[in-house]
């Protein structure tokens, strides 16, 4: 008598075991990223008017600074992951 073992059972547990991976890193970058816009928020804060003048924005600005925080003053996208 001949037995068989499939192996589909491991072929299965390793792509849910991916998929699980895959969903957790990707909830990790975004948890990093707003915790790094919050950051990037309470430093643009703190700032007096006049050295915000110097960085050439303004108070009212803030929150789209740091919303858009991966485009440079010219438009110009910065790369954000350097490996991208």
């Amino acid at each position: 008598m001949s037995t068989i073992y499939s192996t589909s059972w491991l072929e299965r547990t390793s792509a849910s075991t991916r998929c699980v991976c895959s969903l957790f890193w990707g909830c990790w970058d975004a948890f990093q990223e707003w915790s790094d816009k919050q950051k990037l928020h309470a430093t643009l804060s703190n700032l007096s008017d006049r050295e915000l003048m110097d960085i050439g924005t303004s108070r009212g600005e803030i929150d789209y600074v740091v919303s858009n925080s991966d485009i440079g003053p010219r438009g110009i996208r910065s790369r954000v992951h350097p490996l991208v």
